[in-house]
């Protein structure tokens, strides 16, 4: 046996060991819950209903499109913070935005702010198993949920520690979440990256999101702390040690440890950001950062609203929690009810949509009825999961057959589309999660219209009901009037893509911006995984 067989066979034992190990037993959670007297804050003052909307029990809310506004607002709602900060993500990726949210999240701690972190655990290997390190430090805490036992030093085995244990793998918490306390929210598809932030130099997100000041704040916080004190959330110090943390710390590059560390690498604020009115690039706790939130005042939009919200037993590991979460309604389940009752038009906007024979029979029942039904979603070419546009291809031609109109982002985008999160970055995929129903009620989250978020991961999705946030969202998210993309047609029983804001673009029979070979790989693979994992 060669040298680096025997050293790979020697790892792939280690990897094995210690899936094997397990999660550690007896962990205990001290229970916390949100901070229940936001109105005593500068941030529960800064929105001020009317004595009609406390009535009705509206809340406020305002789009963030832009992903420079996105990074700028966290920044500044952490420097405003007095008392907790609640941070829910499924993934956090540790490079040079992350940097400037954690040198923030420390000042705060240092200042008395409770700082709680929940995130999903699939991610947090490598470089990104550094952000575990925050948890040590005082007034910051970071529970990991439904986390797998194993080695943290790579995807790779992380992926091979988890084959012991495919179904804990397989279900995630994918909510996204941030918190400030319990006055103001922001809700939507992003994770906390350069990616999500217009800030990676080779591809970028393409997102929405919507900002959130009253009742419905308390019910996103509700949501938060069940997740919080469920038993699927372990400590960080039940997982990991210090001394391992370090280990892994020592095998990544610059800039990654001085975001873990404090010492922010150069540009950690980009242009874009330090432009922004909110954005800051100090890292003292501004009292300017209020008077910045205060100047949203006039764009606030008030109007009736409801959480959608999928319970942690939707994940649980033991078989008899999942048959009974199984029973109750799901996010998705809501928003097919929602969208069920249409009477006009339905716009949906789903990165990865691979819609089962439910939605194709619920969509055929809406074109019956004189519904208009439009769908956006990735091309091949912009998905950075191959394999769910491999199950959604499969519906195209149906969709098209039963009268859905098919749009799809193309990945070349330039600057082109700015006001949705890109950059300049060569390429975008689209993230955002929305649903605007007969031009009256929005749908914001993090749930895709695909089996995993109905049946596997837990999800969270607000339900607007205000005409002029959906007219805002759809000006935002409206294939025809967004640059680059694809609409999809039927020739002779073939798909043809056509750009119709471009009239350069010379219709194509097959899938725009991919090679023959990735075509042919998906075309052999896609049908042998199953829907649901998809």
């Amino acid at each position: 046996m060669s040298h680096k067989l025997r050293c790979s066979a020697a790892l792939l034992w280690l990897v094995l060991l210690q899936a094997c190990a397990g999660l550690p037993k007896d962990v205990q959670r001290t229970p916390s819950r949100a901070w229940d007297t936001p109105a005593a804050t500068a941030l529960g003052r800064l929105v001020q209903p009317t004595p009609s909307r406390v009535v009705r029990g509206d809340s406020a809310f305002r789009l963030l499109a832009g992903s420079a506004e996105a990074l700028a607002l966290r920044l500044a709602l952490i420097q405003a913070a007095t008392r907790t900060l609640d941070l829910q993500y499924y993934a956090i990726h540790v490079d040079q935005s992350t940097a400037e949210l954690v040198a923030q999240l420390r000042l705060a701690a240092r200042r008395g702010v409770r700082v709680r972190i929940l995130l999903d655990d699939l991610n947090s290997v490598g470089a990104d198993a550094q952000i575990m390190g925050l948890s040590f430090e005082p007034g910051i805490e970071i529970r990991m949920f439904n986390p797998l036992s194993g080695s943290r030093a790579s995807l790779l085995t992380r992926g091979l520690g988890s084959l012991f244990d495919l179904s804990r793998a397989q279900r995630r918490m994918h909510n996204k979440l941030f918190v400030a306390d319990n006055a103001l929210a922001v809700t939507g598809g992003r994770n906390l990256g350069d990616a999500y932030f217009g800030k990676d130099a080779g591809s970028n997100f393409v997102d929405l999101e919507v900002l959130v000041a009253g009742p419905l704040v308390s019910a996103l916080s509700s949501s938060f702390d069940s997740f919080w004190n469920d038993r699927l959330a372990f400590p960080v110090e039940s997982l990991i040690s210090p001394d391992e943390l370090r280990t892994l710390r020592a095998a990544q590059a610059p800039p990654v440890d001085g975001a873990v560390a404090g010492r922010l690498p150069a540009g950690a604020v980009a242009a874009a950001v330090a432009a922004d009115p909110l954005a800051t690039a100090t890292t003292v706790p501004q009292p300017g950062a209020a008077v910045a939130l205060q100047a949203l005042a006039g764009s606030w939009l008030w109007a009736p609203s409801a959480m959608l919200a999928d319970q942690p037993a939707k994940i649980a590991a033991a078989e008899e929690e999942q048959d009974s979460a199984a029973a109750d309604p799901t996010v998705v389940d809501g928003l097919l009810q929602l969208v069920q009752d249409a009477r006009r038009e339905v716009l949906i906007v789903s990165p990865y949509f691979v819609p089962g024979e439910r939605m194709l029979a619920l969509f055929a029942t809406l074109r019956q009825r004189g519904v208009r039904v439009r769908v956006l979603t990735n091309s091949l070419a912009s998905n950075d999961a191959p394999m769910a546009h491999a199950g959604y291809a499969g519906y195209r031609k149906r969709l098209l057959t039963i009268g859905v109109e098919l749009y799809e982002l193309r990945s070349t985008q330039g600057s082109r589309l700015r006001s949705l999160g890109s950059s300049t970055a060569s390429t975008s995929s689209l993230h955002t999660k929305a649903v605007v129903i007969d031009g009256r009620t929005l749908v914001i989250g993090s749930m895709n219209l695909d089996p995993r978020s109905h049946l596997l991961n837990t999800e969270l999705a607000l339900v607007i009901r205000s005409s002029a946030l959906a007219a805002q969202a759809v000006r935002q998210i409206d294939p025809l009037l967004l640059p680059g993309v694809y609409r999809l047609g039927l020739v002779d029983g073939r798909l043809q893509w056509e750009a119709p804001r471009e009239p350069e673009f010379a219709p194509s029979l097959v899938e725009p911006d991919t090679s023959l070979g990735v075509r042919l790989l998906l075309g052999l693979l896609g049908p042998l995984a199953p829907e649901e994992l998809l």
